[in-house]
């Protein structure tokens, strides 16, 4: 399987690298360090030396001449033996080939070649970025941006954030590293630990067939090793700049609503004002407190962002000047023991100010009179700590301890003036525009005192290698603990009224008529409890490559995972133990000089459940529905009803003013997600400095894992059983299940208080087993830098189809993992069968770089791709007189019943109304390195150079209201475009 490495080699000298790699077993694949294996003659002494540490290894070649430096920190080495040297670049969870039977190894001293031999040595499938190829080339500066230069990367849905999509994963289904250390937000999924980008020296990109000490993600890996120092005391200062009068303006989007421009109904997206400038500057710099032993690097980031943002008839700006830090310290006690500690300071806080639209104006693209101000507080501090220890040639021993805290989205003042405010907007029938309205200024209200939310992670690591003969054998464990907490909310003044404009014709509210122009206004109570919460998650590991022959490796390992979710009280309602993943995979060199491989992989992978389904469903929310007439006036401050008048229907509720016994929060037959995943393919070298190969990837969800929300299916179960007194009332809003399979689970069934262990057929719930394949054949190419250029790319061939996209929901901008609303009643899943959000048929990459003069340098980057499949989403398709209308009628259109022309409901299917348009996208830079000046860089990219906005959503919400007949006239209109060009200035000078 290829490995993509960015080092300093010569295409020309990789031949005689790899010529005998496959003498050793070295599929190596540690979260933070690299290796170096090879061979030479029987008991010849080899010796590697940092050369920018000095870090010195020894050892004697075995009986066959193979060596293995394993648990190497990534860098440049010498490597000797009989008296020849060669020098090499390790990286980051690679294997690098030494062969001292070949020609000497030339030296290329072009910093930031893309040299990629064929690594016969392992079975993963990954790509690995330098700190310079990441200055070099036209990409943003976010590790996400960076992954989507990987094959089998596509870009997940605008609203999860630029996060992405591997392998036909939702893009809550992959895993975050920083030197070794797990910072995976495990609340969501959809965030992780950040470091300074400028602190990054490598970065790899796993998108498939990871070995067993790799565990709890579906998608891809991310996996980041910081900036370290040397013998050398080198510094850096840099300034990026995104300027706004640089940045293309965004489209709008005209409602198909019939209004006068400037009217509030013209726009259903409002952009072409809007500003955004970004302004880093970084002050680096690292080398010896004492030369070969201990080493420091710290880095400074400083920020000036603003962003201003106008809608119809207010506007914000924000700005954030938060300083982040980066501090890396390594300890050679000796050449075979190694003390690291990680450093990483990276709270944001974002200053908010709302403006009311001047003059009562509509999309004035200007700021009026403030209406309020606060500051948004993320992120926290990552400590890091690892010990190395060589304990002999053949035995080493790594141990990691990392700790995360982190808050989550907290802002202050807490709470906002206004609380006393009830929530109050306005909803026009016609249009199906919704107007905030009154004195409010939060949603939700905090419980007081709280603090913030918290999301808190510790992690213990031991990894252990130990080489016998032909055996590479690797053993571990792992254990982390996640905790989470969220403060109780209610409502701004304790409740939310809804005032529906009226109708010139009769219409209908919660099974009751009325008269034309009637004034209804929906009233609604919602109230949830503070808590913490605990997700904890243990591994153990054994795998061992086995170098059977001189041209064939075999690996074989076996994961143990065991996950705990537990609730605010500390009890388990969800603990799966001793869960097995085997992974095994071949490496096979054809013609035994490392020009062409044929390797394949098979692994299965468990994800645990997110620490926001223990906030969601063993916690409680209870919410209450009424709906009145009023007279039509209103209180003048805070915009709600003077008075409410008759009430129309029953008082609805949903949900529970209790926490729920965690025996009933999830099936007792419960088996966690896992993905069953195969690897094949064929790599060879095509030409001088040229390579290329084929992978066939096939991936198929197993024991899919959501909640179901409905209360008919056990009605009727409880009837069918002979139990007249079964209160539904009693059961848990949701209960988590595997869709498809007969549920076991804990009842209070004969309304007696005492639970009992029943059964309750799939017949009754009528949920489909959850599906998810995705298949791909990827076409990879590579030229060595050579003769002043580069090039890099891959085209992807994909499918990706089923009934769930996976643990969000792209469809309906769902970021609750695992609590989505695909499998919360039959009615959900009916038509989903079909190709998923993240399905995009073809991917085509490329990018790479021409020096035009021993000054100039230009580098490009290029994605076409095609686009994903659009659908109609209705509300759920239940009378006020069935019991599921009380469950169901606050959900937002998201079945797959829409309304035809005739205005009734009928059901589509998943992906039939086509799909989004292509997308070509290109970026380019030129870096001038003046030579009357050396270090310095001044580098000018410019993204979206064309300036192509090709519509990348739609409006697939098909209903206009719950009741209503009428179809959303905004249907299949454009909602997002791609991002606008920009430009981004660069300034560097080392030193």
């Amino acid at each position: 399987m290829k490995t993509h490495k960015f080092t300093q080699l010569q295409k020309s000298a990789v031949a005689a690298l790899v010529a005998l790699a496959l003498g050793q077993s070295s599929a190596y694949a540690d979260l933070s360090v690299g290796s170096i294996f090879g061979q030479t003659q029987q008991g010849t002494v080899v010796s590697v030396k940092n050369l920018d540490t000095g870090l010195k290894r020894e050892l004697k070649a075995d009986a066959s001449g193979r060596f293995n430096f394993s648990q190497l920190p990534s860098g440049r080495y010498q490597v000797s033996a009989g008296g020849v040297n060669r020098e090499v670049q390790v990286s980051v969870g690679t294997g690098t080939p030494v062969n001292f039977s070949a020609e000497a190894i030339e030296r290329l001293s072009v910093v930031g070649s893309s040299i990629n031999p064929i690594d016969t040595s392992s079975v993963e499938s990954s790509t690995v970025f330098s700190a310079a190829q990441l200055e070099r080339l036209p990409v943003g500066r976010d590790i996400s941006d960076v992954a989507m230069l990987a094959p089998g990367t596509v870009r997940g849905d605008s609203s999860f954030g630029k996060l992405a999509s591997f392998g036909g994963a939702s893009v809550a289904e992959n895993g975050y590293y920083i030197n070794g250390f797990d910072v995976t937000n495990a609340r969501t999924f959809l965030s992780y630990g950040r470091v300074p980008f400028d602190g990054i020296g490598e970065q790899q990109v796993k998108t498939g067939g990871f070995g067993a000490e790799y565990g709890r993600a579906l998608g891809g890996v991310i996996n980041i090793v910081t900036k370290r120092g040397s013998n050398d005391w080198k510094f850096n200062v840099s300034s990026v700049w995104t300027p706004s009068a640089l940045t293309a303006h965004g489209k709008n989007v005209v409602s198909r609503v019939q209004a006068e421009p400037g009217s509030r109904e013209y726009y259903s997206a409002y952009r072409s004002d809007d500003e955004s400038d970004e302004l880093s500057y970084t002050l680096s710099g690292g080398g010896p407190l004492i030369e070969d032993k201990l080493f420091i690097f710290t880095l400074l980031e400083g920020k000036k962002d603003s962003s201003d943002v106008y809608t119809v008839d207010r506007s914000s700006r924000s700005e954030n000047d938060s300083p982040n830090a980066l501090a890396k310290i390594d300890w050679y006690l000796t050449d075979n023991h190694i003390l690291e500690l990680t450093g990483i300071y990276n709270v944001e806080k974002t200053d908010y100010q709302i403006f009311m639209n001047p003059d009562d104006k509509y999309y004035t693209g200007q700021h009026g009179s403030l209406r309020t101000a606060y500051t948004e507080r993320n992120g926290g501090d990552i400590l890091i700590g690892k010990y190395t220890g060589h304990l002999a040639e053949n035995f080493t021993l790594g141990l990691m301890y990392g700790a995360l805290n982190s808050d989550a989205a907290y802002t202050t003042p807490d709470p906002l003036p206004g609380n006393e405010c009830p929530l109050v907007d306005v909803y026009d029938q016609s249009t199906d525009d919704v107007i905030d309205v009154g004195c409010w200024n939060e949603i939700n209200i905090r419980t007081l005192n709280f603090g913030p939310d918290t999301d808190e992670r510790e992690a213990l690591r031991l990894d252990a290698e130990w080489v016998l003969a032909e055996h590479t054998l690797r053993f571990g464990v792992d254990s982390e603990t996640f905790t989470s907490s969220r403060a109780g909310t209610s409502y701004s003044g304790g409740v939310f009224f809804r005032r529906y404009t009226p109708l010139d014709s009769p219409d209908r509210w919660n099974g009751v008529d009325v008269a034309p122009g009637a004034h209804v206004v929906r009233k609604r109570t919602r109230e949830t409890p503070s808590g913490s919460y605990e997700v904890k998650n243990s591994a153990i590991y054994l795998e061992d490559s086995m170098q059977v022959s001189d041209n064939l490796l075999l690996y074989a390992g076996l994961r143990n995972e065991s996950f705990d979710n537990l609730n605010s009280d500390g009890v388990s309602f969800v603990d799966a133990e001793n869960m097995l993943a085997p992974r095994l995979g071949f490496s096979w060199d054809v013609n035994g000089d490392s020009s062409a491989k044929v390797f394949a992989n098979a692994g299965r992978y468990f994800i645990p459940i997110a620490a926001n389904t223990n906030i969601r469903a063993s916690n409680w929310q209870a919410v209450t529905t009424e709906y009145y007439l009023y007279d039509g006036t209103v209180d003048a401050r805070t915009q709600a009803p003077n008075q409410l008048g008759a009430k129309l229907g029953d008082t609805l509720v949903s949900g529970r003013n209790t926490s729920p016994d965690p025996a009933t929060v999830a099936s007792a037959n419960l088996e966690p997600m896992l993905q069953d995943e195969l690897i094949i393919g064929y790599q060879r070298e095509l030409a001088d400095n040229w390579t290329g190969g084929v992978r066939f990837i096939a991936r198929k969800v197993k024991n899919g894992v959501d909640d179901y929300c409905g209360r008919q299916a056990f009605i009727d179960f409880a009837e069918d059983q002979g139990y007249s007194d079964f209160d539904p009332d009693t059961l848990a809003s949701c209960i988590i299940l595997n869709p498809g399979r007969d549920l076991e689970m804990d009842m209070d069934v004969a309304g007696d208080g005492v639970l009992q262990r029943v059964t309750v057929p799939n017949s009754y719930l009528q949920l489909d087993k959850y599906k998810r394949t995705y298949q791909a054949l990827e076409f990879f190419w590579e030229r060595a830098q050579q003769d002043n250029w580069f090039l890099q790319g891959s085209y992807v061939l994909a499918k990706s189809k089923g009934n769930s996209e996976g643990l969000v929901n792209s469809w309906l901008e769902d970021a609750t993992p695992g609590l989505t609303n695909d499998f919360d009643h039959k009615v959900f899943v009916d038509g989903t069968d079909g190709d998923l959000s993240n399905d995009r048929r073809h991917t085509f990459k490329l990018y790479g770089g021409y020096q035009l003069t021993s000054e100039v340098e230009l580098n490009a980057n290029l994605m076409v791709q095609s686009g994903r499949p659009v659908s109609c989403f209705g509300y759920p398709p239940f009378s006020v007189d069935e019991d599921e209308y009380a469950v169901f009628e606050r959900y937002a259109p998201s079945t797959l019943y829409c309304r035809n022309a005739d205005g009734q409901q009928e059901l589509t299917q998943r992906g039939q109304f086509g799909r989004t348009p292509w997308t070509f996208m290109l970026d380019a830079g030129v870096s001038y390195r003046p030579e009357a000046v050396k270090d310095l860089v001044v580098q000018l990219n410019v993204f979206n150079l064309l300036n192509t906005q090709r519509v990348t959503e739609y409006d697939e919400k098909g209903d206009l209201s719950l009741e209503d007949e009428g179809q959303n006239p905004d249907f299949l209109n454009d909602v997002n475009y791609q991002t606008p060009r920009s430009v981004r200035l660069t300034i560097r000078y080392s030193f």
